[in-house]
């Protein structure tokens, strides 16, 4: 196995299953306002990589404080 092939592994893991299992934290852990829990987690679990991408550019801004 090559450099490129492990960082090619690496980055693959980051996008496909770390970053949407922190945006996932991160919904669990915050409030939202209604329904947008619920939506999110869906959002991220069925469009992993673009949903995951939508939450972190737009989702994020929606949270209660």
């Amino acid at each position: 196995m090559g450099s490129f092939q492990i960082i090619f592994v690496l980055i693959a893991f980051l996008f496909g299953f770390l970053f949407p299992l922190l945006a996932i934290i991160d919904i669990v852990r915050n409030d939202f306002k209604g329904n947008d829990k619920i939506v999110w987690l869906l959002v991220v679990v069925f469009l992993n990589f673009f949903g995951t991408i939508l939450y972190f550019i737009m989702g994020r801004k929606q949270k209660l404080s």
